[in-house]
């Protein structure tokens, strides 16, 4: 099945580069296109898209104002998606708030970029590794939370070891494997190893899904 897309956008060549990206994709569909907030709420109630791409910086208001009033539409299956070049931390969290499924930089590779628009369309949520930081000590109903204790959390993925608990925890800081490795004066390899033994435990795809996951079950 298509996956039917509306993108927001106010600047007309960034419209077309990102419309391109979409030629190799055939079962993701840009269906419309909107240059300011208006335009984007008005396509979202008439054509219900699955995805909504929302750029923050739009000349009427801004992407997160639209980005809750869509959601304040309550349509069914409509996700908001930001994709922006912008990484302010009030914009991160405000975006979440407003009901934002996803925050995505303008930078990302387009494979990947494909690959979380279906991601997010199943259900799930992505932040870009890049932002995961600026949420973790603002976690206020932006990703809900199943309130679990620590004790919990250790309880429903008692797979883990203390040890992977730790990396996990350096994940959702934002670190890489490589401060991973030093932070606990173990190899880079080993580092590494820790990472891919939790995201296959938690069962999620990579290190930005465990952070966010991690958040939700709070561990962190």
């Amino acid at each position: 099945m298509t996956i039917r897309i509306l993108l927001v956008e106010d600047q007309k060549l960034m419209r077309i580069g990102i419309k391109s990206l979409f030629n190799d994709y055939p079962d993701l569909e840009i269906i419309a296109e909107a240059e300011n907030a208006k335009e984007a709420i008005e396509k979202t109630k008439l054509l219900k898209p699955d995805i909504v791409l929302m750029d923050i910086g739009l000349p009427d208001m801004s992407g997160v104002e639209a980005t809750k009033k869509i959601t304040e539409l309550n349509i069914p299956n409509v996700k908001v998606i930001m994709l922006t070049a912008h990484v302010s931390e009030d914009e991160v969290f405000n975006s979440l708030s407003a009901g934002a499924f996803g925050y995505i930089l303008k930078d990302i590779n387009t494979e990947h970029l494909m690959t979380i628009i279906k991601t997010i369309k199943n259900g799930a949520m992505w932040i870009d590794p890049q932002v995961v930081p600026y949420i973790k000590d603002r976690n206020c109903g932006v990703i809900p939370p199943r309130q679990l204790s620590r004790a919990g959390f250790r309880e429903t993925h008692s797979n883990l070891t203390q040890r992977e608990y730790e990396v996990l925890k350096l994940v959702v800081d934002g670190q890489t494997n490589s401060e991973i490795a030093k932070t606990l004066t173990i190899s880079e390899h080993t580092a590494k190893a820790h990472v891919c033994n939790i995201i296959q435990k938690l069962v999620v795809d990579d290190r930005t899904q465990a952070a966010v996951k991690a958040l939700k079950e709070g561990l962190v």
